[in-house]
């Protein structure tokens, strides 16, 4: 039977004989731990010679001897020869110095699992019978894919005294809860405190445990409950309280979502904080309509732009020259400014105009008429936010097959 046990090697010394792949690949990961790697062998690889060019790793150019093993706290026999990789690990085991054998699993008095780390967890796999490293590699994976994706509750349970609180700004994309990265899922399963906007996967919330503290800071357009500086003071003082603090926003944090004055809010109060980039609705909800931003022949360019304010004349003059697509986020409530903008640079009335609420959702519904029609078809359908606008001929339906979600 074998037993999984961390050993502590930073500072130690360890030996590695051979200097092939198999051989640089465990001294790297030794080195990785902290190890004093003695290496020996007459030959090694480039991955080897690499590393004995770190300060932790001492290469003897010659063969090894069963001498080498004596003082070390662990030996990896990874010659190539099984009957001197055998005549190493005897000699530990009479020394009672745990040994791994890379020819030969069972020889060695030690295994190296098949290993994954996730969220400060190091997870490891290895045989209990028969050593099977290929069977222990596979079900590694599997084990990293299950940590990565699924709904679990990794927050940090010990605490120390003085310890220091985080802040993670997650894009948490456009609405389906299945479009936020790998990474915004592991940072929500570490949070003691998610603070939240109305768009974006609120779905996740549910998968938290009970004692997360959800704070909602949600806006509509007109009504901001929780202003800005108000939104950074609660990031900073829980982060400052020793938590870590989840940013849930819609989007990417950097495209409208205001999280260029989080971080330096939370800089300029010593608070550590990462970003997650996530999916923006400005890419995302064309997509899903079945709309490319830039079609060869038709758009080179696009122009992404709050529906909070006027267009600038750049903007104007690029897309009613057909240049370049349009797309406005944000922009159901100046639907009617923006369409009288561009006409009145010339725009034609016939240039194609879509309109894709609740993108990805199962509620997505997508709006399309000619610029000249838009405002009116948009009424009559009861158009509303949250909603991304689209106006280029690349919004023709014609150009490409439509997206299924394209609904009535």
């Amino acid at each position: 039977m074998t037993t999984l046990l961390g050993v502590d090697l930073v500072g130690r010394p360890v030996l590695v004989a051979g200097g092939g792949p198999v051989a640089a690949t465990k001294a790297a990961a030794l080195v990785a731990e902290g190890a004093l790697v003695h290496v020996v062998t007459p030959v090694v690889c480039e991955a080897m010679l690499d590393l004995t060019r770190d300060p932790h790793v001492e290469w003897s150019q010659r063969e090894v001897s069963s001498g080498d093993a004596d003082g070390v706290w662990l030996v990896v026999a990874a010659t190539g020869d099984l009957t001197v990789d055998r005549a190493l690990c005897a000699r530990a085991t009479a020394q009672r110095i745990f040994s791994v054998c890379a020819g030969a699993a069972r020889e060695g008095t030690a295994r190296n699992p098949a290993t994954t780390e996730h969220a400060g967890l190091r997870v490891g796999v290895v045989s209990t019978g028969r050593p099977d490293p290929a069977r222990a590699v596979s079900v590694r994976n599997a084990l990293a894919a299950h940590l990565a994706t699924a709904d679990l509750d990794l927050r940090t349970r010990r605490r120390g005294t003085h310890a220091r609180g985080r802040v993670v700004l997650v894009g948490g994309g456009p609405g389906a809860d299945d479009l936020v990265t790998v990474r915004g899922r592991r940072a929500l399963a570490e949070a003691d405190v998610v603070v939240t906007d109305r768009l974006g996967p609120t779905g996740l919330l549910r998968t938290l445990a009970p004692d997360v503290e959800v704070v909602d800071v949600g806006k509509t357009a007109g009504h901001h409950p929780v202003p800005q500086h108000e939104i950074n003071h609660i990031l900073v003082d829980h982060a400052q309280r020793g938590r870590t603090v989840v940013r849930l926003k819609g989007g990417d944090p950097f495209v409208y979502g205001r999280g260029g004055e989080e971080v330096l809010a939370c800089r300029e109060a010593g608070v550590d904080v990462e970003v997650v980039p996530g999916v923006s609705s400005a890419l995302s909800a064309p997509g899903a309509a079945g709309i490319p931003l830039t079609h060869r022949g038709t758009s080179a360019a696009a122009h992404i732009v709050s529906g909070h304010e006027p267009l600038a004349p750049h903007t104007l003059a690029s897309v009613a020259s057909e240049e370049a697509t349009l797309v406005v986020l944000m922009g159901v409530a100046m639907l009617a400014g923006h369409v009288a903008a561009l006409r009145a640079r010339g725009a034609a009335d016939d240039l194609p105009v879509a309109v894709v609420e609740e993108a990805t959702t199962d509620r997505q519904r997508v709006t399309r008429a000619g610029l000249s029609e838009i405002v009116d078809v948009a009424r009559e359908r009861g158009v509303r936010a949250p909603a991304v606008v689209v106006v280029g001929r690349v919004a023709d339906p014609r150009l490409l097959v439509p997206s299924v979600r394209d609904g009535a």
